[in-house]
């Protein structure tokens, strides 16, 4: 007979956004945990009107998703002993009706995934430019995939067995875990499907700096982790940062003076004609014009943003600090 399935959000002070992840999550599993992170909004008596089991995150730890994430399949192994599958969500986002069936029905077919992924939308991506750059991040290929993202269903015997999320790494948990597992001979899909409706709620530049600095940071721990390994995990999402933002700059201001300004010229040059190759990418991808347009620009500016998440990462691990976690949406987790 086959075993249960389970769903795993986790958020803080999500407000009616975690109302609606709750909702679209009870009915789907047969059992649903909730882990929350030291809300104030009311959100766990909300989870408990729903029937859905909470966990409080003890924050006398450091807090980053992973532990969250752990803690909610911790709780949900021990109330539900046979569950086979566990759907992560994040608190802001919306699990698609028919989403966990076709994911099943995936992973029973082939013994060897871990994990499938599919189409994480946008709920307001006209909202701002921000929601609509989050929304074509989303829109990763079909298939096999390198990793997943914060919603996916996973094989919770393939979990265990890679030790879960390291509840140590403060962002990219998600690429780390599969890292393991693919290097474990288990295999990540990304399905064609519609999964969940996400809010990212972003209206401000200062907002998506701190996302694309959190990257950074998320890409600089990867590598530094699992960087020698023969894929080289990590290793080129650092050094193209690194090149463009770093490297490039400091040869072309070393060089200025011999060359009596022009090579800052060029360096302005070279940007420009790299953005132009970023668009034209984009629109062969089928992006519009506009797309296109917004995607590249972002892209290269999201460099500087970047490599600055790589230096914070290095310096601290110099100093033997640990980064706290780098949030940029106010309050809450998503």
């Amino acid at each position: 007979m086959s075993g249960s399935v389970g769903a795993i959000a986790i958020g803080r002070n999500e407000g009616e956004r975690l109302g609606v992840c709750l909702r679209s999550l009870v009915g789907a599993a047969d059992r649903v945990v909730y882990v929350d992170s030291g809300s104030t909004d009311g959100s766990r008596e909300l989870a408990e009107s729903l029937g859905v089991e909470v966990v409080e995150l003890d924050l006398s730890q450091p807090f980053t998703a992973a532990r969250a994430r752990n803690a909610g399949l911790a709780r949900l192994i021990e109330i539900c002993e046979d569950v086979e599958f566990a759907q992560f969500v994040d608190g802001d986002c919306e699990l698609r009706a028919d989403w966990i069936e076709k994911a099943k029905t995936s992973l029973r077919t082939d013994g060897r995934l871990a994990a499938v992924c599919g189409r994480r939308r946008e709920r307001f991506p006209n909202a701002s430019v921000y929601n609509k750059l989050t929304d074509m991040e989303w829109d990763t290929p079909i298939g096999n995939a390198q990793s997943c993202g914060g919603d996916v269903l996973f094989r919770v015997s393939a979990l265990q067995q890679a030790g879960g999320y390291d509840p140590s790494v403060i962002a990219g948990e998600e690429p780390e875990l599969c890292f393991r597992l693919r290097r474990d001979g288990w295999r990540i899909r990304r399905l064609d499907a519609e999964m969940t409706l996400h809010d990212a709620a972003m209206d401000s530049f200062d907002q998506w700096w701190k996302r694309a600095v959190r990257a950074g940071h998320a890409a600089a721990e990867g590598a530094w982790m699992h960087g020698r390994s023969p894929e080289r995990f990590n290793v080129r999402r650092v050094m193209r940062p690194v090149f463009w933002a770093c490297v490039l700059p400091i040869l072309a201001s070393v060089a200025a003076y011999w060359t009596f300004g022009l090579s800052l010229v060029l360096l302005i040059a070279v940007y420009f004609v790299q953005r132009y190759r970023m668009y034209m990418r984009a629109r062969m991808q089928g992006k519009s014009r506009e797309d296109a347009r917004v995607l590249a620009t972002f892209t290269l500016v999201g460099q500087l943003a970047m490599f600055i998440g790589v230096v914070t990462f290095a310096f601290n691990r110099i100093r033997g600090k640990r980064t706290k976690i780098i949030e940029y949406k106010g309050d809450s987790d998503g």
